[in-house]
């Protein structure tokens, strides 16, 4: 195959012998010449214009040989390639035209890129909002110890000096008097003496316990868990709270015998753990 002047042919032979196909071995074989053109010419492409290698420049119609253009990227002084010193004095030419405003030429020149800094004053940042979360370890597991064992402390303390002995066996044919359920279920009982059996052991126990909470949910849907944010949830399970302590506490110190209203501090407490 006759060597073309478009393709290296030492590249070509190379890749052929290779088992290369031959359309890449062309092409690869054509960019090998254009670098080598390039290095030859100080960076003008392979076909843009005429490599000063001795060859004799084409005529000009009449002729008379057209006189020869100059290399993109050969000094003006020294008729050779440009330096790398050269090189770097014209970009910064052309930069400094071009952010004058002004049309800045780069023919001849290597492709560059110019980065610059932003201020950091210029940007902002945008931080992640905090979520109303807290890990379970240590922050909910550590409250809930210290809890334990001041609950522990309370009980074994309480345990120590409230007389609590153990009393006869129980008599079917003697009811104490006053008959009181266990602190826990004192409220109940404290509402049986206002109300009708079916309205304080039914209605109200039912309306407050079971439809209550299935309406809490949509009373108050905030996901929080900060006072300020479910105000009223908090209102709600404070009046519940209130409400059955102040029941409990009437039905065991404010009740005697016959389950009527008495006063502590005068007939004595009707009230036995």
């Amino acid at each position: 195959m006759a060597e073309r002047d478009d393709l290296d042919q030492e590249t070509y032979d190379r890749l052929i012998a290779a088992g290369k196909p031959e359309r890449i071995a062309r092409a690869k074989a054509k960019a090998a010449a254009v670098r080598k053109q390039r290095e030859v010419t100080g960076g003008q492409d392979a076909g843009g214009q005429e490599a000063a290698t001795g060859d004799e420049p084409a005529g000009n119609g009449d002729g008379a040989p057209a006189p020869a253009k100059e290399p993109a990227g050969v000094g003006a002084a020294s008729g050779g390639p440009m330096t790398a010193e050269e090189r770097k004095a014209r970009v910064a030419a052309a930069l400094a035209q071009r952010d004058r405003g002004e049309e800045a030429h780069f023919a001849g020149l290597s492709p560059t890129r110019r980065l610059e800094m932003a201020q950091p004053s210029g940007t902002q940042r945008i931080a992640a909002q905090q979520a109303d979360k807290v890990y379970t370890w240590p922050h909910l597991i550590g409250a809930e110890f210290v809890a334990l064992l001041a609950m522990l402390t309370f009980v074994m303390t309480f345990s120590a000096f409230a007389p609590a002995p153990l009393q006869e066996l129980a008599n079917p044919n003697v009811t104490p008097n006053p008959a009181k359920a266990p602190w826990y279920f004192l409220g109940l009982q404290e509402l049986l003496a206002y109300f009708h059996p079916m309205i304080a052991g039914v209605t109200i126990p039912g309306i407050v316990g079971l439809i209550g909470l299935i309406l809490l949910p949509y009373l108050d849907k905030n996901p929080s868990v900060k006072p300020e944010n479910r105000k009223t949830a908090y209102a709600i399970f404070t009046i519940f709270l209130v409400g059955a302590a102040t029941l409990t506490l009437i039905g065991s110190f404010f009740r005697g015998p016959g389950f009527n209203w008495t006063w502590p501090w005068i007939e004595g407490i009707w009230f036995v753990l």
